[in-house]
Order: C-alpha cells, then structure tokens, then sequence
C-alpha cells in the first residue's frame, strides 16, 4: 500500500507540474488598475469613447464621437483639456472615431460623418483638413480606426466603403484595398486597421468575425477567426492593439472580451465578461498598449476607460 501511494503521489506530483507547464504557455492574463469616466459631457466625461493614441508627450488622446471631442489624459486618467468639438470652423468635428499621431507628433483624427481627416499639431491647433465623404479613390465613408506603419503611410480602415485606404502625412492619396465581400482579402465593415513591427496591418474586419492580415502594400497574408463565442472566434472585432513582440489583442463589441493572440493568430488568453464592475465590459471599441505596458480599452457602454496590466500566473 506504501508503495502505490508513492507511485500516485509521484504521479500527481508530474501531472501538477505538467499542469504548470502548460498553464505558463498559454500566457498570462490580466487585471484593472484603474478605471476613470462617467456618462456626460463635462471634461472627463464620455458619451460614445471609440479609440485611442499616444501624442509626443506621451499623453492618451480619446476620441468621443457623440460628444464630438478628443480629450487629452495623463496616463493616470487626469483631463489636462480638450480640443475638437462641434461646430462649422475647420477645427471642429462631427463624429470623431479613428485617431493616429505620427513620428513627428502631428495628430490626425478621421471623422465618420463627414468623411474629413483633420491634422492638428503638438499643440492641439488645427493646420489641414483632407479627404472627404464618398466611394472614389481618396474619399472615405464611415471611417474608423487608424494606424501609421513603419513606412511612414496612414493606413484607414472605412466600414462604408469596406476597404482599408492609405495616404501619405500631407494627406496625399495612395491606393486601397479589401472591397466588400466574405472571400479571402475582401472585407465587411472594417472596424480598425494597426501596423506590426514589420510593417503589416491587421484589419478587424467586424461584419466578418475575423481578423485579416495584409502586406504594407495591401496584399493578402491570413486570416482567422469566425462567428462565435469560443476562444479564437469573434462577435464583432473592433479594437486592435499590438505590443512589441507583436502580439494581437483584440476587442469584441459582441463578446465584451479581450482576446490575444501572437502574429500568426495562435490564441494566449481571453479576458473580460459584460459586465459593470472592474474587468467586466460594454460593447467595447478601442484598445492601446502604452510604452510602459499598460492596456487601455475604451468600455464604451460604460462611459469609462479602463486601465489594464498583464499578470502571469
């Protein structure tokens, strides 16, 4: 009897390490540090958040397409001011959505409604409106999240047209790519479109329940994902974000989740169920990584953004 219990400890002893062994591949997961935003139209307050970038200083930029605004926080959640708004001066916006800062600190905030991509410097000023509303090469249609690649390009992803449209900083016309459809390359009301180290853009093609991976030059690459709840299936993708081991994190607007997966679309973990405490969300949007490591992600029908950080275990 002594030796089988041995036998069986031994046993569970292997087992438990071979748990841990697996458990540490799969990744880590992750936890709220804080959370900041109430519904409302004072300073800090939100009324539709949709996605977020870094300005030169460092601060997080919000977009909040209801309230028309761009709100600069510290990374604390402290408002240091607004800018943007409604209104009919150049300055202003209808619907603000995408936003992406460039490697010279020059903002550019895409607005849905008008189809307008509106520059303002370090300094929050307006200098240059390009673009505009429509289907032919150059204008937009319900535009959304935004990234610059390593070439220098604004890569735009356009739910009206179904396609990803690129320009250069001065706002000068490049080429496009996706189009609508379901097969391969093809896209149904893409949500967002962020770069890799490498120069890739994966496009959260929303209607499709995928994630999509292009070539800088607009190429397909892969894909994965389909409709559904379980680990590597989406309900809506909307925000992406992309660390600097190129890891995917990904938000679902159905799902209320974040999933991460590395580059080639192997799944690590899924955090977040709906929800109204901390860690808990509503159709969720955008999500950033910040130098530093914390995760932002924009907890739309809450009002609120929340604050993450990534914990092993």
């Amino acid at each position: 009897m002594k030796k089988v219990f041995t036998v069986l400890f031994s046993l569970a002893v292997v087992m438990v390490g071979v748990y841990c062994v697996i458990s540490l591949k799969k990744g880590g997961a992750l936890e709220v540090v804080k959370v900041w935003g109430s519904k409302g139209s004072a300073p800090g307050e939100f009324q539709y958040i949709e996605d977020f970038a870094f300005d030169s200083r460092g601060n997080l930029l919000v977009t909040d397409a209801l309230n028309s605004t761009v709100t600069v926080f510290s990374t604390d959640g402290n408002v240091i001011r607004t800018f943007a708004g409604k209104g009919k001066d150049d300055e202003h916006m209808e619907k603000p959505e995408g936003i992406a800062v460039d490697k010279d600190g020059t903002i550019y905030v895409a607005d849905y409604l008008s189809g307008f991509i509106k520059k303002y410097n370090k300094d929050y000023q307006h200098i240059q409106t390009f673009s505009g509303f429509g289907e032919k090469p150059g204008l937009t249609s319900e535009s959304e999240f935004m990234d610059f690649c390593p070439n220098g390009l604004l890569y735009m992803a356009e739910a009206g047209n179904h396609r990803v449209s690129v320009f250069k900083p001065d706002g000068t016309f490049v080429r496009w790519f996706g189009g609508y459809g379901a097969e391969e390359g093809q896209l149904n009301r893409p949500e967002a479109a962020k770069c890799d180290s490498e120069g890739n853009v994966y496009v959260a093609d929303l209607a499709n329940h995928r994630v999509q991976v292009y070539s800088a030059e607009g190429a397909f690459i892969r894909s994965w994902g389909k409709e559904g709840m379980e680990t590597g299936e989406f309900r809506k993708p909307a925000g992406i974000a992309i660390d600097g081991n190129d890891n995917i994190y990904v938000t679902e607007i159905g799902n209320n989740r974040i999933q991460k997966f590395d580059k080639f679309g192997a799944f690590i973990y899924a955090f977040g169920k709906e929800g109204r405490l901390p860690g808990e969300f509503g159709n969720l949007h955008g999500i950033i990584i910040g130098q530093s490591g914390y995760i932002y992600v924009a907890d739309t029908a809450n009002n609120r953004v929340q604050k993450l950080r990534e914990i092993e275990y």
